[in-house]
């Protein structure tokens, strides 16, 4: 197993949901592959945590990478958040995104957990996704 594929991934993601005029247009705090600095206003999505396990076989070198992706927003309700979060599991399940470093085999949606954060004024969407990665 190579954790080599990590950032590759991390950026054909990242350029994914950026290209995505549908997405854009629902967030306007914007797309990020870090954290947003400070608590900025709006609703945004920011790449998160990954796990990632080996699933080399006699074929070759391979990993199953576990990563989550968030949706944060301070409008009233969960309507928008679950707007942007219905449009990401749209567009990312399944996506024929090209890797810098390794190939990607399939990219499957796995779990969500929506609730309420700093005290009920901004709701939080993760959506967790399963990509098997070969190379």
């Amino acid at each position: 197993m190579s954790y080599m594929s990590g950032a590759a991934l991390q950026a054909a993601v990242y350029q994914h949901l950026v290209a995505d005029a549908p997405l854009v247009a629902l967030v306007d705090g914007g797309i990020h592959d870090a954290p947003a600095p400070g608590t900025p206003s709006g609703s945004y999505v920011v790449l998160g945590a990954e796990d990632v396990i080996d699933r080399s076989d006699v074929s070759g070198p391979g990993a199953e990478h576990r990563f989550m992706v968030s949706i944060l927003s301070d409008a009233p309700g969960f309507q928008l958040a679950k707007e942007i979060a219905g449009r990401i599991g749209l567009i990312l399940p399944g996506a024929d995104l090209v890797l810098s470093e390794g190939r990607l085999v399939d990219l499957w949606f796995h779990q969500a957990q929506a609730r309420r954060v700093e005290g009920g004024a901004v709701r939080r969407i993760d959506l967790r996704f399963r990509a098997r990665i070969e190379g």
